[in-house]
């Protein structure tokens, strides 16, 4: 004897909301041009989201590469 498998089902259900933490990260990353976004996690929860920007000059003419 088999067990019987059910049949997928199509949901109306919407899909749950993404957390805030995550809208947070997308808008950092969205607005950094050179930088990086860390997420801290403590008993696997996100608890802090962290950015930090650079700002990178480009190397003037009349100076020689290093």
């Amino acid at each position: 004897m088999t067990p019987k498998i059910p049949e997928p089902t199509e949901s109306k259900e919407e899909p749950p909301a993404f957390p805030g933490w995550l809208d947070v990260v997308r808008r950092r990353v969205e607005c950094l041009r050179f930088g990086s976004v860390q997420i801290v996690v403590h008993e696997g929860r996100v608890t802090q989201v962290e950015s930090v920007e650079r700002t990178r000059f480009p190397p003037r003419r009349d100076q020689a590469p290093s």
